[in-house]
C-alpha cells in the first residue's frame, strides 16, 4: 500500500469510528444520565457536533488529497463510496445542521418546541455515511 493509500484508509476509519461513536453512543445516551435535561443536552450536543463536524472536515480532506497525491486515480467503487461519504457531510452541514441549530437556539432560550424532522434526517443521513464510509475503507483494503 502507498502511502496516500495508508494516509486514506486511516481517515476513512477514523472518520467512521468517529461517527460510529458519537452519533450512535455518545448522542442517545447523554439524555440517559440523571439529571440531563433536554437543555443540556442539547448544549452538549452542539459542542460535540461542531467538533465532530470540523474532525470530519479534516478527514474528508485528507482522503482528497489523498486521493489526488496517489500516483494512480483510484477504481470508481472507492472514489464513489468517498465521494457519497463527503456529499452526504456538505448536506448535513449546509442544509440539516443549520435547520437543528435553529431549534436548538429556541429550546436553549426556553421555548416549548416540537421534536424536528430535520432530527431524523440527520440520523438518516448518518447512516447513509456509515455505509459509505465502511465500503469506502474496505475497497481501499482490497486494492
Amino acid at each position: 500500500m502507498t502511502a496516500a493509500g495508508a494516509a486514506a484508509t486511516a481517515a476513512v476509519f477514523t472518520w467512521l469510528g468517529m461517527v460510529v461513536a458519537i452519533s450512535f453512543l455518545e448522542a442517545p445516551l447523554k439524555f440517559r444520565a440523571p439529571g440531563v435535561t433536554v437543555r443540556i443536552g442539547l448544549g452538549i450536543g452542539r459542542l460535540v457536533f461542531r467538533g465532530l463536524n470540523a474532525a470530519e472536515a479534516i478527514l474528508a480532506t485528507v482522503l482528497l488529497v489523498s486521493a489526488a497525491a496517489a500516483a494512480q486515480l483510484p477504481p470508481a467503487r472507492v472514489i464513489a463510496a468517498g465521494a457519497t461519504a463527503i456529499a452526504v457531510l456538505l448536506v448535513q452541514l449546509a442544509v440539516v445542521r443549520p435547520r437543528l441549530s435553529r431549534r436548538s437556539d429556541r429550546v436553549l432560550a426556553g421555548e416549548d418546541t416540537p421534536r424536528s424532522r430535520a432530527h431524523y434526517v440527520y440520523v438518516g443521513l448518518e447512516l447513509v455515511k456509515v455505509a459509505a464510509l465502511l465500503a469506502t475503507g474496505i475497497f481501499l483494503l482490497a486494492r
